[in-house]
């Protein structure tokens, strides 16, 4: 099958779902203009701001577009190309746009109120502590699975003649492989990359926030960053082979051997808690500011070079549906399928973007069905653009060797993969030295989960103060849980204990688990408000995929506690167990929806901007 033929159909879906379906439910769930929105009615210059609606829609869109609908995507590809190209649109249109548009409607009715604090409004203060214990235990998970395959990732060599390169070339550098053969150190481009990338961040932030450098000159700066960084990871890549280093007295002449995947966790893992403790425009914000410029030059690369290689005749390699080996490495295809496109479908991490920060931004609700489900259908078509590259330009035989490999010591690389197939289509598609192409894949992939780690530590550190509070309650938390070095070394080191013990292709399934329950749960919460608003509002169109979520999760897990079991994967084991206990507590919220939540005090009384 010619590559147009999913992309320009998948396309063209979600296109008119925009306009129809998209169309529908802003009408069903009465978007207002003439409404004032939180932003407009308690502006403070800070947190409430009104914003011009693209550039709340950049924000939106490249704080929900991780690594998710790129690495979900390459992985479900095993099943055949035909099962996750049905999920991401399906999924997309009816599950994930819907759960995203309703979460930011509802926040910004609300008062710009986080979903947390929606759940508590309407399902009281049990949904509210699922919520946050959710929250916490999906941020953990993706951290960790996030720093194994960064670690990997960065890692990353392949064979020189793959890459269309001959031993006498100087482009990349080279390490025997296995057999002789040269392998080409493509991760070690993207580590120098990250590195000066970070390096310029404070400085670009310093010129920025304190000293209010004009917009085009900042973008100009952060381009000219991007095109440094990669020019001197080609000359410098970074690369750890194997490190050995004695201590000294009293334990002279014992060593240390750090693999270089484990090398990169430790660095990682010191730089997340450093810049989840400094000022967000110090790092985190102008790391963004550099990253989003990857972002969305890698984006309009893909839709580009899929096009041009469509029309020189590019075909689908991969098989239509492979369900038997499909089945046989990442389980059944229900659910397993469903829960391993993480992102691009669903997402519960979505609705924490759409009401923590996005809400209170909105200048009208005219512009919350453009944000909320608009930005959903991108990232669909995101994961569309990924499983159609991936399908088409890498052998499947290489695809299985690399994601799926056979040794002790192999280690799954998606990011490896998805790289490979930019870098073919690139030179296919645009004329693009598959080398160069193959390295702005690792680009595009580390910019995604970098930021991730950093920001989910950042909002792990609040949650986990959410936390203390709720068990030990307001005023009684001592002053130490309260500091942010002591919450954000706890998220790190959880994050750092689970990536070392365990391995990508464990970590991921119940990462994707968490966050779908997490959507599961915010679909109940916009669903509870919904029926306690009453009208003709009725929760069929949100309460049909929390249900749905719900069940395919809860049978995932199930599926994945056997597996943790018989691998002795016991943290795993603690961690699924712990998820399934969460899932009944939301299934019982489920099953008593229709029962009107008792009104809960001062907290739940609507602030300036909220629904009376």
């Amino acid at each position: 099958m010619n590559v147009l033929v999913p992309l320009l159909v998948g396309g063209v879906l979600l296109a008119v779902a925009s306009r129809f379906y998209g169309g529908f439910l802003a009408k069903w769930l009465g978007i207002d203009e003439k409404r004032k929105t939180p932003a407009v009615a308690q502006e403070d210059g800070r947190d409430f701001v009104p914003t011009r609606p693209h550039i709340l829609f950049a924000h939106h869109f490249s704080a929900i577009a991780g690594a998710g609908p790129i690495v979900g995507p390459t992985m479900a590809l095993l099943y055949g190309y035909a099962p996750g190209w049905f999920w991401i649109i399906l999924g997309g249109i009816f599950f994930g746009a819907a759960h995203d548009l309703s979460a930011l409607f509802v926040s910004v009715r609300s008062g710009g109120r986080s979903m947390a604090e929606i759940a508590r409004t309407t399902l009281g203060s049990a949904g509210f502590t699922l919520f946050i214990l959710f929250s916490l235990m999906m941020i953990i998970l993706v951290t960790s699975a996030f720093l194994a395959l960064t670690s990997i990732s960065l890692t990353s060599m392949w064979p020189l003649a793959k890459l269309g390169l001959d031993a006498s070339q100087t482009v990349l550098n080279t390490v025997p492989g296995p057999k002789g053969e040269p392998l080409g150190v493509i991760g070690g481009i993207a580590s120098m990359s990250v590195i000066i990338v970070t390096l310029f961040s404070p400085l670009l932030g310093y010129l920025v926030y304190k000293r209010r450098l004009p917009t085009l000159a900042a973008y100009g700066i952060a381009a000219a960053v991007c095109a440094l960084s990669i020019v001197a990871g080609f000359h410098w890549p970074v690369r750890f082979s194997e490190l050995s280093f004695g201590l000294p007295w009293p334990l002279d002449g014992w060593e240390v051997s750090l693999l270089g995947t484990q090398v990169w966790m430790l660095i990682l893992s010191v730089y997340v808690l450093f810049a989840a403790g400094v000022p967000v425009w110090l790092i985190l914000q102008p790391r963004d500011f550099i990253n989003v410029q990857i972002l969305y030059v890698g984006i309009v690369l893909l839709v580009v070079g899929l096009v041009s290689a469509g029309l020189q005749g590019a075909q689908l390699g991969a098989p239509a549906a492979n369900l038997a080996e499909g089945t046989a490495k990442l389980g059944l295809i229900w659910p397993m399928l469903f829960i391993t496109i993480a992102c691009g479908a669903i997402s519960g991490f979505h609705s924490m973007v759409a009401s923590g920060t996005s809400a209170k931004q909105v200048s009208s609700e005219r512009y919350v069905k453009r944000i909320g489900y608009d930005a959903m259908l991108l990232e669909s078509l995101l994961a569309l653009c990924v499983l159609v590259v991936v399908g088409s330009m890498l052998a499947f035989g290489d695809y299985k060797s690399i994601l799926f490999p056979t040794g002790a010591a192999a280690k799954s690389n998606p990011a490896l993969a998805f790289s490979l197939a930019v870098g073919h289509l690139l030179n296919m598609g645009l004329g693009i030295p598959t080398a160069f192409g193959t390295v702005f894949g690792i680009l595009l992939i580390e910019g995604f989960v970098i930021t991730t780690l950093d920001a989910a530590v950042r909002l792990n550190r609040y949650l986990f103060e959410e936390l203390w509070e709720i068990i030990l309650g307001k005023g009684r938390v001592p002053a130490v849980m309260r500091h942010p070095w002591f919450n954000s070394g706890l998220s790190v080191a959880l994050m750092l204990f689970l990536a070392w013990t365990n391995a990508f292709l464990a970590l991921w399934p119940i990462f994707a688990a968490a966050n779908q329950l997490l959507a599961a749960l915010s679909l109940i919460a916009v669903s509870a408000w919904l029926v306690t608003k009453g009208g003709k509002r009725r929760p069929l169109v949100t309460l049909v995929p929390a249900v749905a979520m719900l069940v395919t999760t809860g049978v995932s897990l199930v599926i994945l506690l056997e597996r943790y079991v018989r691998d002795a994967q016991w943290s795993l084991v603690v961690a699924d167990i712990a998820l399934l206990a969460l899932s009944l507590g939301v299934a019982i919220l489920a099953i008593f929806l229709r029962r009107k939540p008792a009104p809960v005090a001062a907290a739940a009384a609507p602030s300036r901007g909220g629904e009376a």
